[in-house]
């Protein structure tokens, strides 16, 4: 079983949704707390113990490459002053660690991650999608890689989301169960309710064999008009193990709004230094 040491980040998206905010911030440089989304994906990674981060960028992301450079004269000014650098720890990997991939259109998750082939290679890897925030000790990616390890081929991470839900995701035909571990029989990308296969909705994280490269190189357009990362992997069940991971542990959505604040209230609520002061305003409003 070959070791999962590359991940590949697609992070080319224009966050709409949080317009004016990320006019000119990408969204991943958004703060929870103190660290930005793209940082809390990055050290959940090192935690699985990947090696090489790949960045699928788009125009506009440069803050995002800038967060993972040594900031020469903050560094300096820090250290004069004697202040502490350890905020700054997990911002500076090691020369060579960071890639970057350009993704020239917006064609989907799909493209994104097949924009990252060639850094790949014949490599399993993993794919984070630093909008879902996962929050747990082991992190989200460790508890895959430690399953991948047993099982190999494709892992899903999946959650179960209520039903009227089930079109914002997609969503696995289950087989067999043993824990937290499902056998993924089929995947339909947003289905509605009353045709969905089952609640286990697929998120932002998996474990992928590098075949997944060939079926995305056909280019072929899926649910609006976009390559599909789904239905690429829809491909390969049946000719690889296939199974899906329910995370031990809780997920925040961070590409919403709500999920975004509420990610950022429980994360204040478990920091010591500053939850008294957090809890005060709840108490207060």
């Amino acid at each position: 079983m070959r070791k999962v040491r590359k991940a590949v980040f697609p992070i080319g998206g224009l966050g709409t949704r949080f317009l004016p905010a990320t006019k000119s911030m990408p969204k991943e440089m958004l703060p929870v707390v103190d660290r930005p989304l793209i940082q809390y994906a990055v050290d959940e990674a090192r935690e699985a113990g990947i090696e090489q981060f790949i960045f699928v960028t788009s125009r506009g992301k440069s803050l995002i490459e800038d967060h993972f450079d040594h900031a020469f004269e903050l560094e300096e000014a820090m250290a004069r002053r004697g202040k502490s650098l350890a905020a700054l720890d997990g911002t500076r990997p090691s020369p060579g660690d960071i890639a970057i991939v350009r993704q020239q259109e917006p064609l989907g998750l799909g493209h994104a991650v097949w924009c990252a082939r060639r850094l790949i290679g014949d490599e399993p890897f993993a794919v984070l999608l630093p909008d879902d925030l996962m929050v747990g000790a082991p992190g989200c990616l460790k508890q895959m890689v430690d399953a991948h390890a047993e099982l190999g081929g494709n892992l899903i991470c999946t959650e179960e989301v209520a039903a009227e839900d089930t079109h914002k995701y997609g969503i696995i035909t289950p087989g067999a169960r043993a824990g937290a571990i499902t056998e993924v029989k089929g995947l339909v990308e947003k289905p509605a309710a009353d045709v969905a296969p089952s609640r286990l909705a697929i998120i932002g994280r998996y474990i992928l064999q590098p075949e997944v490269m060939d079926v995305l190189g056909n280019q072929e357009e899926g649910a609006g008009g976009e390559i599909q990362l789904t239905d690429a992997l829809a491909r390969m069940i049946g000719q690889q193990p296939f199974h899906g991971v329910t995370f031990n542990g809780k997920r925040y959505d961070c590409g919403d709004k709500g999920g975004f604040v509420t990610a950022t209230l429980a994360l204040a609520l478990a920091r010591p230094d500053i939850a008294p002061a957090v809890r005060a305003f709840l108490a207060a409003a």
